[in-house]
C-alpha cells in the first residue's frame, strides 16, 4: 500500500492543512495593524483638539492687539473676539512705544535674561557634575539640602534677600572716578546674581549626568584627564538635551520677574519688561495697548521654546525613563 508522501501531490497535499493557521495569523496581524492606525488618529485628534484649546488665549491677545477698545469690549462675548474683525491697524502697538520705553525695558530684560541663564547653565551644570560624578563624603546630605531649599517659597525670603543685597560691596563710578561702596539696589547684578545658582537645575543636571556610564569616567582618568576635563569633553557633549531643558526653564522665571525687580529697582532704565506692565493700568486701562504690549513680550518666549522644544522634550523623556 502506497502512503500518502509516496503518491504524486502527496506532499502538497500534507502541507494544505497549515493554510488556515496561516490566514489567521495574517487577519491578527492586519486587526493589531488597523487598531494601531486608529489609536495613532486618536491621539493626533485629541492633541489637536487641545493645542487649538490651549491657543485660544494667544490668538484673543494678538488679534485684540490689532483692534480698538471699543471694538475689544463688543466681541468680548462672541467668536469674533478670536477673528481680525472691524477696524484693524497697528495703532496700539504705535501707542505702546509712545507710553512706555519698550526698547529699553526688552534690552534690560534680554541682558539680565540671557546673563542669568548662561551663568546658571554653567554653575548648575557644575554643581550637578560634582553630586553626580565625584564621589565625596556627604555629597548624598549636600544634594538632600540642595532639594529641601524648593519647599521654601520665594515670597517668604524676599525681603530678608532685600536686605542682604543692599549690604553687599560693590564699585561705583562717580565723577570719572571708581569708588567702593555698598548695595545693589537699582542694578544689573541684583536682578542677576541672586537666581543664578537654582535648585531644581542642580538636581536636573545631576539627575541626567548620573544615567551616564561611569566607565567613560575611568578611561578618561586613565588617559590622564583631570575632572574637568571630563566635564567638558564627555559629560557635556553628551547631555545637549538637559542644557536645554534647563535654559527653557531658567528663560522663562528670569522672563517673568515681577515682584523681585519691583522691591530692587526704582530706576525706569533699569526696569525689566513685566515690571513696565503697570504703566498701562494707571487711570483708564488701554486694552488695546495692554494686549499689543503682552504681545510684544510673549514672542521672545514663544521662539525660545520653539527652538529647544525638540530637546526639551527628549530630556523630559530621557529623565522620565533612565531617572
Amino acid at each position: 500500500m502506497t502512503s500518502t508522501l509516496e503518491r504524486p501531490g502527496g506532499a502538497a497535499r500534507a502541507a494544505r492543512p497549515a493554510r488556515p493557521a496561516r490566514q489567521a495569523s495574517s487577519g491578527r496581524t492586519r486587526t493589531r495593524s488597523s487598531e494601531g492606525r486608529n489609536g495613532r488618529i486618536l491621539t493626533y485628534v485629541s492633541m489637536s483638539i487641545l493645542a487649538v484649546f490651549f491657543l485660544f488665549p494667544l490668538v484673543f491677545m494678538f488679534v485684540s492687539s490689532l483692534k480698538p477698545d471699543a471694538q475689544i469690549l463688543r466681541d468680548i462675548n462672541s467668536p469674533a473676539a478670536f477673528l481680525p474683525t472691524g477696524e484693524i491697524s497697528l495703532d496700539n502697538y504705535f501707542g505702546v512705544f509712545d507710553r512706555v520705553p519698550v526698547a529699553q525695558f526688552l534690552f534690560n530684560s534680554i541682558l539680565v535674561t540671557v546673563l542669568t541663564v548662561g551663568l546658571g547653565l554653567i554653575v548648575n551644570s557644575l554643581a550637578g557634575f560634582a553630586l553626580s560624578r565625584l564621589r565625596w563624603k556627604g555629597r548624598v546630605v549636600v544634594l538632600a539640602l540642595i532639594i529641601a531649599t524648593l519647599i521654601v517659597p520665594f515670597e517668604t525670603i524676599a525681603v530678608p534677600m532685600v536686605y542682604w543685597v543692599n549690604q553687599l560691596p560693590t564699585l561705583v563710578m562717580e565723577g570719572g572716578v571708581l569708588k567702593y561702596d555698598f548695595g545693589w539696589l537699582n542694578t544689573y547684578e541684583v536682578q542677576i546674581v541672586p537666581f543664578i545658582a537654582n535648585a531644581f537645575s542642580i538636581f536636573l543636571f545631576a539627575q541626567y549626568f548620573s544615567t551616564i556610564p561611569q566607565s567613560l569616567d575611568e578611561a578618561a582618568r586613565i588617559d590622564g584627564a583631570s575632572w574637568f576635563t571630563i566635564y567638558r569633553r564627555i559629560i557635556v557633549p553628551l547631555s545637549g538635551p538637559a542644557f536645554a531643558t534647563v535654559a527653557i526653564l531658567t528663560f522663562l522665571p528670569a522672563w517673568n520677574q515681577y515682584l523681585w525687580p519691583l522691591m530692587v529697582v526704582q530706576k525706569e532704565e533699569l526696569r525689566p519688561v513685566m515690571v513696565g506692565m503697570q504703566y498701562f493700568f494707571q487711570l483708564n486701562t488701554a486694552w488695546g495697548e495692554v494686549m499689543a504690549y503682552t504681545s510684544l513680550i510673549t514672542l521672545p518666549v514663544l521662539i525660545v521654546f520653539l527652538v529647544f522644544q525638540r530637546a526639551f522634550v527628549s530630556s523630559i523623556a530621557a529623565s522620565g525613563v533612565k531617572g
